[in-house]
């Protein structure tokens, strides 16, 4: 029942929350206050727990008060939350995602060459800066059970090879044809094809692994259903997936009208692990607590990284 709540409310905050993004402001949201910050997150768990942080750690260090667009529906849309001035912060930004989305930049690998190249552009082009990451990568994930891992010795994405023609793995709909770290692209960097490949959504992956029905599915890293289902993440030996590294990303408006929010957003850089968010993640998915509970609670744990730059 709380599941299904949770849904219905998230469904319904998409929708407020999208009249201000359109054109149409609602009072105390897309207005900027001179001492009120205005945080976007999209509906994924971490990036409302991260949006949830941020604001712990505004209210911690600073006078100033805070509030959250929460369920924005992609990247897109936060990010013209920034652009059209209806949001202050977005929580959680990837920069291997917005290199080619946002930027429409051609695909890259290079970890050094999408960070200078996204941190560049998004200064020149949007006026926004472009923090250091929190210290983790939210990137496709070739997993398996732990008992499939032992039985066959598998540690790395190459290891399947082997068996990559008698397996059933499930992917996210949009990996199938994708541009450059897609399918096609995977087959001809890894030298193999899986047997059967079934695309679905990205919720029911983990439990079909679950439930036997597929020998692997490709998920994702910082998922919370990786430790709920003690799943076992392969390592991408080749380095196929590009970097995914997770960053808080500010409007210069913001940081000039509040110059002290430069360095409360420095001290959750490289803070937060992958195993961390993985964890994290899991407290929000599978111990159903809140995501407001779950970011302050791990706030005082570390005393808000009061030894942070």
């Amino acid at each position: 029942m709380r599941n299904k709540l949770r849904k219905w409310l998230a469904a319904f905050l998409v929708a407020v929350v999208l009249l201000p993004l359109g054109g149409c402001a609602l009072p105390g949201l897309a207005g900027a206050g001179n001492n009120n910050v205005r945080i976007a997150s999209q509906n994924t768990t971490e990036q409302q727990i991260m949006a949830y942080m941020i604001a712990g750690m505004i209210g911690h260090y600073t006078n100033l008060h805070t509030s959250i667009i929460n369920n924005l529906g992609s990247g897109n849309v936060s990010f013209n939350a920034l652009k059209n001035n209806n949001a202050d912060i977005s929580s959680i930004r990837f920069n291997g995602t917005d290199l080619t989305t946002i930027l429409n930049e051609k695909f890259e690998r290079d970890p050094a060459k999408v960070k200078s190249t996204v941190t560049r552009e998004f200064e020149k082009r949007y006026q926004m800066t472009y923090f250091k990451s929190y210290g983790f990568a939210d990137t496709y994930a070739w997993m398996v059970k732990q008992s499939y891992a032992k039985k066959h010795h598998l540690e790395t994405v190459s290891d399947l090879q082997k068996l990559a023609p008698n397996m059933t793995v499930g992917i996210d709909q949009i990996w199938q044809n994708r541009q450059g770290d897609g399918y096609p692209a995977f087959q001809k960097m890894y030298g193999y094809s899986f047997g059967k490949v079934l695309p679905m959504q990205t919720g029911l992956l983990y439990d079909a692994l679950a439930a036997d029905k597929m020998d692997a599915i490709l998920g994702y890293s910082t998922d919370g259903r990786v430790g709920s289902y003690n799943l076992k993440l392969l390592k991408d030996d080749k380095n196929f997936f590009p970097p995914y590294d997770g960053s808080p990303v500010a409007t210069d408006a913001i940081l000039k009208q509040h110059p002290e929010l430069r360095s409360v957003l420095n001290r959750l850089v490289g803070k937060i692990s992958l195993t961390t968010m993985q964890k994290l993640n899991y407290q929000v998915d599978d111990q159903l607590e809140e995501p407001q509970t779950v970011a302050t609670n791990f706030l005082k744990q570390h005393n808000y990284f009061e030894g942070g730059k």
